[in-house]
């Protein structure tokens, strides 16, 4: 007995000591949290007040400023400045006064607090039950995600009061004790914007009837006062500009993100647009309800209200950018059976709320009605299609593992640096990785951009380049250039392979490695994302004019034709891209990684050499057409290197999937399952060499 006591004593310390553990990273996690939070808050008020007066709170300006149209007598729509409803006009020109004189520091300040108030309620309305580690950070991790939004950023530029109705609805919702009053503040909050009073529906039909009746006879109250006090503003803003449409900007400016908008934006006007307007606003009304009202009796209150909120933002004749937050309220939402495409539904709505449209999808003029329409189609989506989770699944609280390769032993024991990162070996969520590698190559392209350097700080750097290759007798760009000028076949087959490979043969490797070696496809995908970073921070340091851009030199642009050195900016691509991002090149750099990750996957000897001809190729095309020095290329494979090199470094080596084959004896890995799962089809698992 003495001994077992002996020894269940420091299994007990043990686990006393690994929760201990948990708990001090878990409140560490926290106040990092909390300080990016602070920081986002801290950057946000610095950047409007920060701000000539005349540039910021523009709105706030309009409606209260000297001649603003709270100020002035007369009508509040003569001109369509304003946009709110009657009952917000009366409510706020009794502030007249204190808000010219509180007009920068304090409405801005009180914006921010508001703010925190709704991200402090959104936590404390997460669905039951909620694991320590999400009570603990939900708090910051929601103040920080509105911080980021574009609704709030909008918001505090403009100095608007679109988060108090969000507001007024998750007090009525969340924090408001007894349904009257509860039902009061959500008719307020619909009486300054009308398309909320769809949360009134929600409200009866998930038994609180009289928060529903409280809140429409407040919405019918606040609405009446109007119209007794301001008859003639009432009959304009709701007859005369039916509820709001046509106040504000364009209603066909793609800032509505309203179907009533999206339907101008593709043409359709008139009698043909009223009617798809309200027959489509029906279904997508009866939808969102039927939705919201199941999710509402499974205990998912928060996403309910979300999604009722984005069918208020489809439904609304005009739905400014400062009006969206309705749509970032949906990440509470569980999507997706396995815990790998747990990110997806999160990631996307955080992509289209903090970015713009521009960064999600690329400009071509066939996504322009999907660019036009962002928000837009995320609100439908979350009111009518996402198959989000309820609780009673399985899969709610337990979704499918994702299956992790066993370590690889390594030669350095403190690698890798990041055992969090571990060898997955299921295929990623092919949306997600979209997302991704689109989003990044939008930061990539708008960071190369910023990095340009003067002209003469560029060709300063040209010349050490220059004498740098004098000395090592690697002077040959002019020599190569004028050869291939002399034969037209070879000139044309160069600027083709120039302009032609640069993004087609990386995108089919990854392509290629997603689809047949999903698990080589993670550390390839790492490390030219490593590689790229690296060249980032090549160009912003030492920004460096390519031959072609260089005076009395005599090298001839074969690509983009000769250039005119008389002009401060020449080149054709000088408005669109970074012409001084040649050190290191990743022309060469994404070539190299190409016939490196070729020579190490392929089965065939053909398939290897075929690969590494790639880089020799685009080394010649690169010097041939006067883009990049030889010393360009020598960078782009040290950068390369390196990006291999972090990959290993933070990863670990590749992982040995076929070990796993072995275990089995028949080559393929029965996927996790859950209880009462029935079994699917084994997963086959890819072959190849067990270290890089």
């Amino acid at each position: 007995m003495a001994n077992a006591e002996h020894r269940e004593r420091p299994a007990e310390a043990s686990r006393a000591a690994t929760v201990g553990d948990t708990g001090s990273r878990l409140r560490t996690v926290r106040l990092g949290l909390w300080l990016l939070a602070a920081v986002l808050a801290v950057r946000q008020v610095a950047a409007v007040l920060s701000t000539p007066r005349g540039e910021r709170l523009t709105d706030l300006e309009t409606w209260f400023g000297h001649d603003g149209v709270l100020q002035v007598s007369g009508s509040l729509y003569a001109s369509t400045r304003f946009t709110g409803t009657p009952f917000g006009g009366l409510v706020l020109k009794p502030l007249t006064r204190s808000a010219e004189q509180a007009l920068g520091w304090g409405w801005t300040f009180g914006t921010l607090l508001l703010v925190v108030a709704l991200g402090l309620i959104v936590a404390r309305a997460l669905p039951r039950p909620v694991g320590r580690r999400t009570v603990t950070l939900a708090a910051p991790v929601a103040i920080s995600l509105l911080m980021l939004s574009l609704p709030v950023r909008n918001t505090l530029w403009l100095g608007q009061t679109s988060v108090i109705p969000v507001l007024l609805v998750l007090l009525g919702c969340f924090v408001a004790r007894g349904q009257r009053t509860g039902g009061v503040l959500i008719g307020v909050a619909a009486a300054l914007q009308p398309a909320l009073l769809l949360f009134a529906p929600l409200l009866w039909f998930t038994g609180r009837r009289r928060a529903a009746a409280a809140s429409g006879l407040t919405f019918a109250t606040g609405t009446a006062l109007a119209w007794a006090a301001i008859p003639r503003d009432s009959y304009t803003y709701w007859v005369h500009h039916r509820a709001g449409a046509g106040l504000g900007g364009r209603a066909d400016d793609p800032a509505n993100q309203s179907l009533h908008g999206a339907l101008l934006r593709l043409g359709v006007e008139g009698p043909l647009e009223i009617g798809l307007f309200l027959l489509i606003g029906a279904a997508v009304v009866t939808l969102a309800l039927r939705r919201a009202v199941r999710y509402a009796r499974d205990g998912q209150l928060l996403l309910a209200v979300a999604i009722t909120g984005c069918a208020a933002i489809a439904v609304s004749p005009a739905s400014w950018q400062h009006q969206l937050l309705w749509v970032l309220l949906t990440v509470v939402g569980a999507v997706g059976r396995r815990a790998s495409d747990r990110p997806v539904w999160p990631v996307a709505v955080v992509l289209v709320m903090t970015l713009p449209a521009a960064m999600i999808l690329p400009n071509m003029a066939a996504l322009q009605p999907v660019r036009d329409n962002t928000v837009l189609f995320a609100a439908l989506a979350a009111a009518t299609a996402v198959p989000f989770l309820s609780r009673t699944s399985p899969y709610f609280r337990t979704p499918v593992p994702t299956r992790y390769a066993e370590p690889v032993p390594t030669r350095f024991r403190y690698v890798p640096l990041l055992p969090f990162l571990r060898r997955v070996l299921t295929r990623p969520n092919l949306l997600l990785e979209l997302l991704l590698i689109r989003v990044t190559y939008a930061a990539y392209s708008k960071v190369r951009l910023a990095a340009a350097g003067s002209r003469e700080r560029a060709e300063e750097h040209a010349h050490q380049i220059l004498d740098l290759e004098r000395l090592l007798h690697l002077d040959i760009e002019y020599a190569v250039n004028h050869a291939v000028v002399e034969i037209g076949g070879l000139r044309n087959f160069f600027d083709f392979y120039y302009t032609s490979f640069h993004f087609a043969v990386p995108l089919t490797v990854l392509g290629l490695l997603y689809w047949r070696r999903p698990v080589d496809y993670r550390w390839a995908r790492a490390s030219i994302g490593f590689t790229t970073l690296l060249a980032l921070v090549g160009f912003w340091l030492y920004p460096l004019a390519p031959p072609r851009l260089m005076p009395n030199l005599g090298i001839i642009d074969t690509v983009y034709g000769v250039q005119d050195f008389s002009q401060p900016d020449y080149g054709t691509l000088t408005a669109l891209t970074n012409q001084y991002a040649a050190m290191p090149s990743l022309h060469f750099g994404w070539s190299l990684w190409c016939g490196l990750v070729v020579a190490l996957i392929a089965p065939r000897a053909w398939m290897k050499a075929l690969g590494l001809l790639h880089p020799l190729f685009t080394a010649a095309a690169i010097v041939a057409t006067g883009n990049h020095w030889v010393l360009d290329a020598v960078g782009g494979a040290l950068v390369v290197v390196a990006g291999f090199g972090l990959t290993y470094l933070f990863q670990g080596p590749r992982a040995r999937p076929a070990a796993d084959a072995a275990v089995t004896g028949t080559g393929t890995v029965p996927e996790p399952r859950t209880p009462g799962e029935k079994p699917t089809d084994p997963v086959p698992v890819q072959e190849g060499p067990a270290r890089s």
